[in-house]
């Protein structure tokens, strides 16, 4: 997204009043897609399976993958075989309206770099395609008794039976405008008709209102990586916490790359900080910087970096993490609906 927009949207003072007027034009469409919905004039398409999605009300990165990857862990420890769809954004074979099973070798810059995240870590089936009905009835084909959409809040065509949003505590909701005026696709109302909501406390707490706290009680995960692991698969992985005090070069192609830089300060790294935007298509120049130092990234950079040459690059996983109590809660909930489908 354009930085002069994200600095509107996060910022204390009103946006200017013409993206106040585009704004509103923009929550009549949404309130008119929804109403169609509604009352019939648009399908929502039920297929006899048990539909989880996972998005988020704002534009821009919240945690949504690595909620996505635990969730498919822990539909399998239930003796289930989820299968993930999403858009497959950036891809250019996704392009079409033909559903695509992804693998972990395949070519992020044809499949999307957050597909091939998902093939490689959820141990699910994952299927890419705009169109979210066809990628979950190949799902379906493929021996998948519970779908779980990525990015899904906003496809009403594939019908849900849970619906879970996640937002970044260190940005909320941003001044809480509608597009372009602020980050949101929805109203905020909308969060008071989801099943849950998962707060992601990586990053700094900005003390900003929080209006959704009223109507759920989120759970809260945290985005946790302790090890970085080469980008060239050679060597052996080593211990974030034994690169303190060390000066690196840090790239993040992802929705907020601040947390990912803000990670890397905690654990005492002193950080030169490249970000850039999400879903970035990498070049071999962006990788190389004037200044000799080890270079960090994401595990969403590292798919789609792998290609280049180069010695002391290092990209550093991370996975979901929630209390007990809350993990068993969320879990109990998703049973209740999915049963109930």
């Amino acid at each position: 997204m354009p930085s002069a927009l994200e600095h509107i949207w996060y910022r204390e003072r009103p946006p200017p009043l013409a993206l106040r007027v585009l704004a509103r034009g923009f929550g009549l469409v949404v309130q008119l897609r929804r109403t169609g919905y509604r009352s019939g004039l648009f399908r929502s398409h039920r297929l006899g399976r048990p539909v989880i999605v996972v998005g988020n009300l704002t534009v821009g990165g919240t945690g949504k993958t690595p909620l996505v990857i635990w969730l498919c862990e822990r539909l399998r420890g239930l003796g289930l075989r989820p299968a993930v769809v999403l858009r497959g954004y950036g891809g250019d074979a996704i392009r079409r309206a033909q559903p695509r099973l992804v693998s972990a070798d395949d070519d992020p810059t044809a499949v999307g770099d957050e597909a091939v995240l998902l093939a490689a870590r959820s141990g699910a089936a994952v299927i890419a395609c705009p169109d979210r009905v066809r990628a979950a009835q190949q799902a379906i084909e493929h021996g998948a008794d519970v779908i779980v959409s990525d990015d899904g809040l906003q496809h009403l065509a594939l019908a849900r039976d849970v619906e879970i949003a996640v937002i970044d505590a260190a940005r909320s909701l941003g001044n809480g405008y509608l597009l372009p005026a602020g980050p949101l696709r929805e109203p905020a109302a909308r969060l008071a008709r989801l099943d849950a909501l998962v707060l992601n406390v990586n990053g700094l707490q900005t003390g900003r209102t929080t209006p959704y706290l009223a109507t759920h009680r989120p759970f809260t995960m945290r985005l946790a990586g302790d090890r970085l692991l080469p980008l060239n698969g050679v060597g052996d992985a080593l211990a974030l916490a034994s690169w303190r005090g060390r000066r690196v070069h840090a790239i993040a192609g992802i929705g907020h790359p601040e947390r990912f830089f803000a990670q890397l300060s905690a654990a005492g790294l002193e950080v030169v900080a490249h970000p850039f935007p999400d879903h970035h298509r990498y070049r071999a120049r962006d990788l190389q910087f004037h200044e000799s130092l080890p270079l960090l990234m994401t595990e969403k950079d590292a798919v789609k970096c792998r290609r280049f040459d180069g010695a002391d690059r290092w990209f550093l996983p991370v996975e979901a993490q929630f209390a007990d109590a809350d993990a068993e809660a969320l879990m109990m909930l998703i049973q209740a609906r999915t049963r109930a489908a």
